[in-house]
C-alpha cells in the first residue's frame, strides 16, 4: 500500500511535456488472441453457413458456445441471446465505486479479465488546470484511495487524476482491432475497428468475475460512405447529421457498420468521434473496417505488435465484412454533401446544418448571441482536433482578433496535452483567449462551476456528445448546441449563433472584413507523440496484492458498503406483489433525469445519499410539475424522492409508468439501482434504451413494455399493478406473456397487455432479487 502522503503527492504531480519519443509498448495484454477468435469464428460459419458481417464477426467470435448460443435455426440478430467472453473492462471513477463495491462482495481474489479504472469524473472545471486538479482531488481524496485500494488489492490497473479521459486513453492504450470490451457507455474505441460496448457497473462485474456477459444479438444497420469530406465538413458533422435521421432511438437494438470507400479517408481518431456519438442514437455500437490509419494511429501511439497482428488478422478475412454479407438496413451517406451541422438545443438529434442555422435561430425568436464556447471532452480531443483549431486561432490572431465568449479548451489525455504544449499548440490557442482546463471531462457531464448565467436563458457551443437539459452548468434554461471543434472555436471570434464561418466575415478593429479558411489539422503529429508525465502511466496487468485493505472510512458520506436487495418472490408465488404506482414520467426521461450528475457525482459511491436526486428533474404527467409525486393514502404531496422513501418505510413495493426511450443518455447504473434502493419492482415503458433497460433487468426491476402505447395514459399514480403470467414466464412456458392487472382508487379494474425481453438468465437475477445475488448463489 502506498503511504498516504506519498500517494497524495503523487496525485498533485503534474508536470511539463518530457518531449520524449514514444516507445512501443507492452501489448501483451491487448492483443487480441487471432488465432482462437478466427478459430471460434469457423464453428459459427459451419453454423450459419452464410456471409457475416464485420460486427458479426468481431462479436460472434467472442460466444462461448457458438452452438448452444446460435443453433436452432430460428433468426439470430434482433433474438438470440449470446453468452459472451469480453476481453477488457475499462471504468470511470464515478461508476467504478459502485462496480467495485458490487466486485468485492463476490468474494474474488482478482479480476478474471484485464480491468482498468480512469479518474476522469470527479474533477471539477473552476479556473484553470493546475488548481481544478489540485482542488478536486483534496476534494475527493477518501473515494481516490478507494479507488487505488481496491486497484491495487485485484489487480487493476489505475489512472490517477489529471491522466486523461477514460475514452481517450482506451484508444490510446487498450484498443485493438477485432476486440471486445466493456466501457462506461461511449463506444470511442469503435474507431479502431472493434466493439466497444457501454454497460453499467453490474455489466462490467460480469466480465470482471468470469460471469458470461449476456447480450440479446443486435440487428446491424450497414452505413455505406462514399465521397470525400470537404472544407470546413469534419467527421462530427457526419454523425450530428446521422443522428438527424435517425433520432435518439433509431439506433437502438442495434450495431452501426460503416463501411464503403468513404471510411479509409477518415483519421482513425476521425472515426472514434463518429463511433462515439454512435451511443446518442441509442447504438449498442460502432464500427469500421480495419484500415491503413488505424494501422498508422497504432503504431504512433506504440503499438505496433497490434498492428503487425492485425495485419495478419485482416489477411485472413477478420476484420471486415465478407463480401455479399447482408445488413437490416443500409444508409447512403454521400461525405460530398456533408455540411457543418450544429444540433440542439437540449437533444443530440436535433439537427440543422449550419447554412440554415441562423433562420433557425430566429425562427425560434432566441437572441442571436451564446456565452461561452467549449472544446474538448471525449468526443472531440484528438491532436488532429486541436491542431485544426489552433490553425483557426492562428489566422485570428495575425487579424488581430481575440475571442468574444470564454473559450473553453479540455486536453482527452495527458499524452494529449503534453503534445499541445510540445508543438505549441496550447499556447496558440491561450494566445486569444482560451483557458485550458485538467484532462478530465468537466463541463461536459456537468462538472463545471459556472458562476455567471445561473438560471437564466442562454446559449453555448460545445464539441460534446450530449446536450440535455441541466446537463453541462446544472441550469435548465441553458441551450448547449453541438458542433465539431473548429466550428465551435471559428463561432467564438463572433459571439454570434448566426455567424456561418464558411461564408461570414468578422470587422477588423481596423474595419476591414476578415473570413476565415477553412482549417487544416494534422492527423497525427510530425514528431511523433509525447507522454508527458509518465507517472500517469501504470504498470500493465499489475499483479494483485491480497494484503492490501481496501480503503473506506466507517463515517464516510461518500462510500457505502452494499446490502443485497431482497427477492420479492417465495417458493409458493411467482407473480410480483401488489405495487402502488408512484407515478407516471412525462417526455424524455434520461439518465441524467433520473439520477443527476454534477454535484451529485460526490455521492456515486453511497447508494443512501445518492438516492435522494432521484427522479428531481423528471416531470409528472399528472399535472405537469416537476419533482412532484402523490402520496394518495394521505392525500398529500411531496419531492418524488420524499415519496419514495415514505413507501419504503411503509414496506409497499412500486412501480413507474413512463413514455418512450426511458433512459436515453449515460451507462448510469445508478438510475437503475436508485429505484430499487427505494421499493421499486416494476417500470412499465412505451420503450427503454437499451442500456438502461439491462441495469434494470442487473438490479432485479422488471422492465416490460406496453404492447399498446395509448395504455400508457390509461395508469396513474396511486393505481394497485398486479402481474398475470408471470409465473408462466419463470417456468418456461412457450408464448407466455405478462399482463397487468390495474386496480383504480375508485375500484375500477382492467387488464393491459404488455411484452418482455427477459432472456432465461435474466429471469434468474429476476428471482434472486438482482444479478449479484445470483452470482453469488452460484458460488462464481
Amino acid at each position: 500500500m502506498i503511504p498516504r502522503l506519498s500517494r497524495r503527492a503523487l496525485l498533485f504531480r503534474r508536470s511539463l511535456a518530457t518531449h520524449a519519443s514514444q516507445v512501443d509498448k507492452d501489448c501483451t495484454s491487448i492483443t487480441p488472441p487471432y488465432a482462437l477468435l478466427l478459430q471460434k469464428l469457423d464453428d459459427v460459419r459451419k453454423v450459419l453457413k452464410r456471409p457475416l458481417t464485420l460486427a458479426e464477426k468481431i462479436l460472434y467470435s467472442h460466444i462461448i458456445d457458438p452452438e448452444s448460443s446460435l443453433s436452432g435455426g430460428g433468426r439470430i440478430r434482433g433474438e438470440a441471446y449470446l453468452q459472451l467472453r469480453p476481453e477488457r473492462v475499462a471504468m470511470q471513477d464515478a461508476s467504478a465505486q459502485m462496480a467495485l463495491l458490487q466486485f468485492m462482495s463476490a468474494g474474488l481474489p482478482e479480476c478474471a479479465v484485464p480491468t482498468s479504472i480512469h479518474c476522469d469524473h470527479l474533477i471539477q472545471a473552476v479556473d484553470g488546470a493546475e488548481s481544478d486538479l489540485k482542488r478536486s482531488i483534496v476534494t475527493n481524496q477518501e473515494v481516490f484511495d478507494f479507488l487505488q485500494s481496491a486497484a491495487q488489492k485485484y489487480g487493476i490497473e489505475f489512472w490517477r487524476p489529471g491522466s486523461g479521459i477514460i475514452h481517450q486513453i482506451v484508444l490510446e492504450n487498450y484498443a485493438a482491432p477485432g476486440m471486445l470490451m466493456l466501457d462506461s457507455h461511449t463506444p470511442n474505441a469503435g474507431g479502431l475497428g472493434m466493439l466497444a460496448i457501454g454497460v453499467g457497473g453490474a455489466d462490467a462485474v460480469d466480465a470482471m468475475t468470469g460471469t458470461p456477459w449476456e447480450l440479446k444479438a443486435p440487428n446491424i444497420i450497414g452505413i455505406h460512405l462514399t465521397g470525400k469530406l470537404n472544407g470546413w465538413a469534419t467527421p462530427k458533422d457526419l454523425i450530428l447529421h446521422l443522428a438527424g435521421k435517425l433520432t435518439v432511438r433509431g439506433g437502438t437494438g442495434s450495431i452501426l457498420e460503416y463501411y464503403g470507400p468513404g471510411v479509409a479517408s477518415q483519421s482513425c481518431t476521425g472515426l472514434a468521434t463518429i463511433a462515439n456519438m454512435g451511443a446518442e442514437v441509442g447504438a449498442t455500437t460502432s464500427t469500421f473496417p480495419y484500415s491503413s490509419n488505424m494501422r498508422e494511429y497504432l503504431k504512433a501511439t506504440g503499438r505496433s505488435p497490434v498492428a503487425t497482428a492485425a495485419d495478419k488478422a485482416a489477411t485472413q478475412g477478420f476484420l471486415s465484412a465478407d463480401e455479399g454479407a447482408q445488413y437490416d438496413d443500409v444508409i447512403e451517406i454521400n461525405l460530398s454533401d456533408i455540411e457543418p451541422t450544429i444540433n440542439g438545443p437540449f437533444t443530440p438529434d436535433l439537427a440543422t446544418p449550419i447554412s440554415q442555422f441562423g433562420k433557425f435561430i430566429e425562427e425560434q425568436g432566441w437572441k442571436d448571441e451564446f456565452s461561452a464556447s467549449l472544446i474538448g471532452s471525449c468526443t472531440n480531443s484528438s491532436y488532429e482536433d486541436m491542431t485544426s483549431v489552433a490553425d483557426l486561432a492562428r489566422q485570428a490572431k495575425v487579424a488581430g482578433l481575440a475571442t468574444k465568449v470564454p473559450f473553453l479548451c479540455t486536453p482527452g489525455s495527458e499524452q494529449i496535452r503534453a503534445t499541445m504544449e510540445r508543438d505549441n499548440v496550447t499556447s496558440t490557442l491561450q494566445d486569444v483567449g482560451a483557458v485550458v482546463l485538467a484532462n478530465a471531462c468537466g463541463p461536459c457531464i456537468g462538472q463545471w462551476k459556472r458562476l455567471d448565467h445561473q438560471d437564466e436563458e442562454n446559449a453555448i457551443l460545445t464539441s460534446f456528445n450530449r446536450n440535455f437539459k441541466s446537463r453541462n452548468d446544472g441550469n435548465s434554461k441553458t441551450m448547449n448546441f453541438l458542433a465539431s471543434p473548429t466550428v465551435v472555436t471559428a463561432m467564438a471570434f463572433s459571439g454570434k449563433l448566426s455567424f456561418n464561418p464558411m461564408v461570414d466575415t468578422l470587422t477588423l478593429p481596423s474595419g476591414e472584413p476578415f473570413k476565415f479558411s477553412a482549417p487544416s489539422g494534422q492527423n497525427l503529429p510530425a514528431n511523433g507523440f509525447t507522454p508527458g508525465d509518465r507517472t500517469y502511466y501504470p504498470a500493465p496487468t499489475p499483479k494483485p496484492q491480497p494484503e492490501v485493505d481496501v480503503v473506506i472510512k466507517k463515517d464516510s458520506q461518500r462510500l457505502e458498503l452494499l446490502e443485497p436487495f431482497s427477492s420479492p418472490f417465495t417458493s409458493e408465488n411467482l407473480e410480483l406483489p401488489p405495487l402502488k404506482v408512484l407515478l407516471r414520467v412525462r417526455g424524455k426521461c434520461t439518465t441524467d433525469h433520473i439520477s443527476a450528475a454534477g454535484p451529485w457525482l460526490k455521492y456515486k459511491g453511497h447508494l443512501t445519499n445518492i438516492s435522494e436526486n432521484l427522479l428531481i428533474t423528471a416531470t409528472n404527467d399528472e399535472g405537469g410539475e416537476m419533482n412532484v409525486a402523490f402520496d394518495k393514502d394521505t392525500n398529500t404531496s411531496g419531492t418524488i424522492p420524499e415519496i419514495a422513501k415514505r413507501f419504503k418505510a411503509r414496506q409497499q413495493p412500486w412501480a413507474l409508468v413512463v413514455d418512450d426511450n426511458y433512459g436515453e443518455g449515460s451507462a448510469r447504473e445508478h438510475a437503475a439501482l436508485q429505484p430499487r434502493f427505494y421499493g421499486c419492482n416494476l417500470i412499465l415503458a412505451r420503450s427503454f434504451a437499451r442500456i438502461h433497460e439491462t441495469n434494470l433487468k442487473k438490479q432485479g426491476v422488471l422492465p416490460l413494455w406496453f404492447v399498446d402505447k395509448a395504455d400508457y395514459s390509461r395508469i396513474g399514480s396511486g393505481d394497485i399493478l398486479e402481474t398475470v403470467g408471470l409465473f408462466e414466464v419463470f417456468a418456461g412456458k412457450p408464448d407466455a406473456s405478462i399482463k397487468i392487472k390495474v386496480t383504480k382508487p375508485d375500484g375500477t379494474v382492467f387488464e393491459v397487455p404488455t411484452k418482455h425481453t427477459m432472456s432465461a438468465d435474466q429471469l434468474k437475477w429476476l428471482k434472486a432479487g438482482s444479478a449479484l445475488n445470483q452470482i453469488r448463489s452460484t458460488g462464481n
